[in-house]
């Protein structure tokens, strides 16, 4: 029996650099929403725990390190939904030519700025106030 290829086959795609680099960045940024995913189990789990329990995870989460956390969380969820709504437009097959493929991967980069800048200010702006 001959060697069967892989499927798909490597040769059969013809990818830009952007569309490579966005690609490998919408997979990094989705790991590390994954892994953003524990703080947010942790912190239900302490809501869940009682008022002593909350109290520490507070005192916890609210580290400076742990801003620097949030903030690449931001970046990572930003850049994730709009290079997501990209491919939901590539699955209906627009903007797969090479000169479509690398004006939306630029329209993501600036999105994606402007959406974190927007969501950031946002959280960072009222983090010392109370409703």
């Amino acid at each position: 029996m001959p060697p069967r290829p892989l499927s798909p086959h490597l040769t059969v795609y013809r990818m830009t650099r952007y569309t490579l680099a966005t690609s490998i960045f919408n997979r990094l940024t989705g790991v590390g929403l994954s892994l953003g995913l524990v703080l947010l189990v942790y912190w239900l789990t302490a809501v869940a725990g009682g008022p002593l329990t909350l109290a520490r995870a507070e005192r916890l989460l609210a580290q400076p390190l742990m801003k620097l956390l949030y903030a690449a969380l931001i970046v990572s969820f930003c850049y994730h939904l709009v290079a997501g709504i990209r491919h939901l437009v590539w699955d209906t097959g627009r903007g797969l030519e090479r000169a479509q493929s690398e004006r939306s991967a630029w329209l993501v980069v600036i999105v994606s700025i402007v959406l974190m800048l927007a969501v950031g200010w946002c959280v960072f702006a009222s983090a010392g106030r109370t409703p």
